[in-house]
Protein backbone atom coordinates (compact mmCIF):
# COMPACT_ATOMS: atom_id res chain seq x y z
CA UNK A 1 0.00 0.00 0.00
CA UNK A 2 2.81 2.65 0.98
CA UNK A 3 4.42 1.75 -2.51
CA UNK A 4 1.24 2.42 -4.53
CA UNK A 5 1.08 5.78 -2.41
CA UNK A 6 4.68 6.85 -3.27
CA UNK A 7 3.99 5.87 -6.74
CA UNK A 8 0.50 8.02 -7.03
CA UNK A 9 2.71 10.97 -5.20
CA UNK A 10 5.58 10.97 -7.81
CA UNK A 11 3.19 10.74 -10.88
CA UNK A 12 0.98 13.77 -8.97
CA UNK A 13 4.23 15.69 -8.49
CA UNK A 14 5.97 15.19 -12.19
CA UNK A 15 2.63 15.86 -13.87
CA UNK A 16 2.33 19.23 -11.82
CA UNK A 17 5.46 20.39 -12.81
CA UNK A 18 5.11 18.84 -16.33
CA UNK A 19 1.65 21.12 -16.30
CA UNK A 20 3.41 23.87 -14.63
CA UNK A 21 6.27 24.21 -17.29
CA UNK A 22 4.23 24.07 -19.98
CA UNK A 23 1.79 26.93 -18.39
CA UNK A 24 5.40 28.80 -18.10
CA UNK A 25 5.68 28.31 -22.00
CA UNK A 26 3.12 31.22 -21.80
CA UNK A 27 4.63 33.50 -19.70
CA UNK A 28 5.86 36.82 -20.44
CA UNK A 29 9.44 37.40 -19.24
CA UNK A 30 8.34 40.56 -17.38
CA UNK A 31 6.39 38.42 -14.94
CA UNK A 32 9.53 36.80 -14.31
CA UNK A 33 11.31 39.79 -13.31
CA UNK A 34 8.33 41.11 -11.23
CA UNK A 35 8.24 37.75 -9.47
CA UNK A 36 12.44 38.11 -9.04
CA UNK A 37 12.09 41.43 -7.57
CA UNK A 38 8.97 40.14 -5.17
CA UNK A 39 11.73 37.02 -3.96
CA UNK A 40 13.96 39.10 -3.40
CA UNK A 41 11.57 41.76 -1.11
CA UNK A 42 10.05 38.16 0.54
CA UNK A 43 13.75 37.72 1.45
CA UNK A 44 15.30 40.76 2.73
CA UNK A 45 11.90 41.27 5.06
CA UNK A 46 12.51 37.57 6.21
CA UNK A 47 16.14 38.17 7.00
CA UNK A 48 15.07 41.50 8.68
CA UNK A 49 12.45 39.75 10.69
CA UNK A 50 14.44 37.09 12.00
CA UNK A 51 17.86 39.66 13.08
CA UNK A 52 14.87 42.10 14.74
CA UNK A 53 12.99 39.31 16.85
CA UNK A 54 16.43 37.24 18.12
CA UNK A 55 16.60 38.71 20.80
CA UNK A 56 14.48 39.07 23.95
CA UNK A 57 13.29 36.64 26.53
CA UNK A 58 11.30 36.05 29.36
CA UNK A 59 12.26 35.66 32.81
CA UNK A 60 11.23 33.40 35.39
CA UNK A 61 9.64 34.46 38.82
CA UNK A 62 9.35 32.49 41.45
CA UNK A 63 6.05 30.95 42.48
CA UNK A 64 4.42 32.40 38.84
CA UNK A 65 3.39 30.26 36.31
CA UNK A 66 4.15 33.18 33.98
CA UNK A 67 6.97 34.99 33.35
CA UNK A 68 7.80 38.90 33.03
CA UNK A 69 9.93 41.15 30.29
CA UNK A 70 12.34 43.58 30.43
CA UNK A 71 12.55 45.84 27.52
CA UNK A 72 16.46 46.35 27.57
CA UNK A 73 16.48 42.53 26.24
CA UNK A 74 14.81 43.63 23.23
CA UNK A 75 16.48 44.84 19.82
CA UNK A 76 18.00 48.35 19.39
CA UNK A 77 14.80 49.07 16.54
CA UNK A 78 12.08 47.32 18.96
CA UNK A 79 13.47 49.99 22.11
CA UNK A 80 13.20 53.25 19.47
CA UNK A 81 10.02 52.23 18.12
CA UNK A 82 8.44 51.42 21.43
CA UNK A 83 9.95 54.48 23.05
CA UNK A 84 8.56 56.66 20.53
CA UNK A 85 6.01 58.92 22.20
CA UNK A 86 3.56 58.69 19.26
CA UNK A 87 3.86 55.45 18.58
CA UNK A 88 3.45 54.30 22.10
CA UNK A 89 0.34 56.97 22.80
CA UNK A 90 -1.35 54.84 19.59
CA UNK A 91 -1.03 51.75 21.27
CA UNK A 92 -0.98 52.50 24.82
CA UNK A 93 -4.75 53.81 22.95
CA UNK A 94 -5.27 50.37 22.06
CA UNK A 95 -4.26 48.45 25.22
CA UNK A 96 -7.07 50.55 26.99
CA UNK A 97 -9.64 49.77 24.76
CA UNK A 98 -8.90 46.42 24.85
CA UNK A 99 -10.43 43.67 27.58
CA UNK A 100 -6.88 41.66 28.51
CA UNK A 101 -6.85 43.54 31.92
CA UNK A 102 -10.03 44.37 32.61
CA UNK A 103 -10.95 40.69 32.08
CA UNK A 104 -8.46 39.11 34.81
CA UNK A 105 -10.71 39.38 38.00
CA UNK A 106 -13.44 37.57 35.79
CA UNK A 107 -11.29 34.91 34.05
CA UNK A 108 -8.97 34.47 37.75
CA UNK A 109 -11.85 34.89 40.29
CA UNK A 110 -9.37 33.47 43.32
CA UNK A 111 -6.46 34.84 44.13
CA UNK A 112 -4.80 31.47 44.33
CA UNK A 113 -6.15 30.70 40.59
CA UNK A 114 -4.37 33.99 39.40
CA UNK A 115 -1.18 32.92 40.73
CA UNK A 116 -1.23 29.88 38.88
CA UNK A 117 -2.15 31.29 35.91
CA UNK A 118 0.00 31.53 32.28
CA UNK A 119 -0.32 35.11 31.33
CA UNK A 120 0.39 36.44 28.18
CA UNK A 121 3.33 38.66 27.81
CA UNK A 122 0.76 41.62 27.61
CA UNK A 123 -1.34 40.73 30.80
CA UNK A 124 2.40 39.95 32.40
CA UNK A 125 3.66 43.44 31.77
CA UNK A 126 0.75 46.09 31.51
CA UNK A 127 -1.82 44.83 33.74
CA UNK A 128 -0.17 44.56 36.91
CA UNK A 129 3.29 46.02 38.79
CA UNK A 130 6.59 43.91 38.52
CA UNK A 131 6.89 41.42 41.07
CA UNK A 132 10.33 43.06 42.29
CA UNK A 133 7.67 45.88 43.33
CA UNK A 134 6.53 43.87 45.99
CA UNK A 135 3.05 45.07 45.95
CA UNK A 136 0.62 42.32 47.34
CA UNK A 137 -2.03 41.54 44.87
CA UNK A 138 -5.70 41.79 46.78
CA UNK A 139 -7.45 39.97 43.45
CA UNK A 140 -6.05 39.66 39.67
CA UNK A 141 -6.85 43.34 38.95
CA UNK A 142 -5.76 44.93 42.04
CA UNK A 143 -2.99 45.28 44.13
CA UNK A 144 -2.57 47.13 47.54
CA UNK A 145 -0.07 50.49 46.82
CA UNK A 146 0.24 51.26 50.33
CA UNK A 147 3.22 49.08 50.71
CA UNK A 148 6.70 51.24 50.03
CA UNK A 149 7.64 49.54 46.96
CA UNK A 150 10.97 47.22 47.80
CA UNK A 151 12.83 47.85 44.42
CA UNK A 152 14.03 51.30 42.83
CA UNK A 153 12.44 49.93 39.28
CA UNK A 154 10.48 53.38 38.26
CA UNK A 155 7.69 50.99 36.89
CA UNK A 156 6.82 51.05 40.46
CA UNK A 157 5.51 54.37 40.95
CA UNK A 158 4.08 54.73 37.72
CA UNK A 159 1.86 51.42 38.23
CA UNK A 160 -1.87 52.53 39.37
CA UNK A 161 -4.99 50.47 39.91
CA UNK A 162 -6.92 52.68 37.85
CA UNK A 163 -8.37 50.83 34.57
CA UNK A 164 -7.13 53.04 32.42
CA UNK A 165 -3.68 53.82 33.96
CA UNK A 166 -2.73 50.47 34.86
CA UNK A 167 0.73 50.13 34.12
CA UNK A 168 0.82 50.79 30.19
CA UNK A 169 3.38 53.68 30.82
CA UNK A 170 5.75 51.06 32.33
CA UNK A 171 8.63 49.79 30.66
CA UNK A 172 7.45 45.94 31.52
CA UNK A 173 3.75 46.84 29.47
CA UNK A 174 6.63 47.85 26.67
CA UNK A 175 8.75 44.80 27.31
CA UNK A 176 5.40 43.10 27.13
CA UNK A 177 4.10 44.51 23.69
CA UNK A 178 7.71 43.69 22.29
CA UNK A 179 7.27 39.98 22.97
CA UNK A 180 3.76 40.23 21.65
CA UNK A 181 5.37 41.58 18.40
CA UNK A 182 8.33 39.29 18.56
CA UNK A 183 6.28 36.09 18.31
CA UNK A 184 3.80 37.59 15.92
CA UNK A 185 6.81 38.32 13.52
CA UNK A 186 8.35 34.75 13.65
CA UNK A 187 5.15 33.19 12.56
CA UNK A 188 5.19 35.72 10.06
CA UNK A 189 8.94 34.87 9.16
CA UNK A 190 8.30 31.31 8.99
CA UNK A 191 5.27 31.97 6.68
CA UNK A 192 7.28 33.87 4.27
CA UNK A 193 10.41 30.98 4.53
CA UNK A 194 7.48 28.52 3.06
CA UNK A 195 6.39 30.90 0.36
CA UNK A 196 10.04 32.04 -0.69
CA UNK A 197 10.57 28.29 -1.34
CA UNK A 198 7.47 27.88 -2.99
CA UNK A 199 7.98 30.89 -5.24
CA UNK A 200 11.34 30.11 -6.35
CA UNK A 201 10.20 26.82 -7.28
CA UNK A 202 7.70 28.18 -9.28
CA UNK A 203 10.39 31.09 -10.69
CA UNK A 204 13.26 27.94 -11.45
CA UNK A 205 10.55 26.15 -13.33
CA UNK A 206 9.61 29.11 -15.33
CA UNK A 207 13.60 30.09 -16.48
CA UNK A 208 13.81 26.42 -17.17
CA UNK A 209 10.58 26.32 -19.17
CA UNK A 210 11.04 29.68 -21.27
CA UNK A 211 15.11 28.70 -21.88
CA UNK A 212 13.97 25.26 -23.39
CA UNK A 213 11.28 27.25 -25.24
CA UNK A 214 14.21 29.22 -26.92
CA UNK A 215 16.30 26.24 -27.37
CA UNK A 216 13.76 25.20 -29.84
CA UNK A 217 12.46 28.04 -31.55
CA UNK A 218 16.72 28.04 -32.43
CA UNK A 219 16.71 24.62 -33.28
CA UNK A 220 13.86 25.57 -36.13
Amino acid sequence: MDCILTRMWFHVFVRFFFDLSRWFLHFHVQYLILLCFILVGILVFTVLAFIVTNNGSGHSVADLRFKEYQLQDYSSWFLKELNNTHNWKHLKGCLVKSDDCSNLSKKYKTLKKFKLAKLTPIEAGCCRPPSECGYPAVNASYYDLSFHPVSSNKDCKLYKNARDTKCYNCDSCKAGVAQYMKTEWRVVAIFNVALFVVLSLIYFVGCCARRNAARDRSKT
